[in-house]
Formats: C-alpha cells, sequence, structure tokens
C-alpha cells in the first residue's frame, strides 16, 4: 500500500499566483480562536518529549513486513504500538 504524499512544494510566486485566482484553501473569513487569556499561560508548562534512544533490534520478518505495508512511518508506527504496551502495564501495577 503506497500513499501518495500530501506535501506539495510552491515558489512565492506560485502561491501569489493560486490565491490571486482565489484557489487558496484557507478560509480568509474562518473565525479566530479565543484567546486562552494570562490564566492559563500563568501556569502553562513547557514538556519536553523524553530523548528517543538508537538500538539494533532482531523482528520476524512478517511483522516489519506488515508494517511498512502500510506505508511510511513504520518504525514510528511501531514505536506507538510499543508505547501503547507500555503505558497499559504501567496503569496495571
Amino acid at each position: 500500500m503506497s500513499e501518495s504524499s500530501t506535501i506539495v512544494r510552491r515558489s512565492l510566486s506560485e502561491v501569489n499566483e493560486i490565491r490571486r485566482r482565489g484557489e487558496d484553501p484557507i478560509d480568509p473569513n474562518a473565525p479566530e480562536a479565543e484567546s486562552l487569556g494570562a490564566e492559563f499561560w500563568k501556569n502553562a508548562k513547557v514538556v519536553v518529549p523524553a530523548g528517543k534512544t538508537s538500538v539494533h533490534l532482531r523482528l520476524d520478518s512478517d511483522v516489519v513486513e506488515w508494517f511498512r505495508e502500510h506505508g511510511k512511518g513504520h518504525l514510528t508506527r511501531m514505536n506507538a504500538v510499543l508505547r501503547a504496551y507500555v503505558d497499559a502495564h504501567r496503569r496495571s501495577v
């Protein structure tokens, strides 16, 4: 299963031409989001995700192939499955 990319590279002049023709997918009349307010930001905390560790891992071929068949990001999805497993077991202890 191969997914085509949704990323398109355009020059500034191409973007301006698209906007001039009215083909810009962004709605200029979209409502503005409400401000979160000073109280929210007073208590906000920056959360830095934990670092990653590079490992060499031997996996069953069919498992790797299954993840690869689902397109780009197969290693990220494998990590997400492992993360969900760890989180579920941490809650149950």
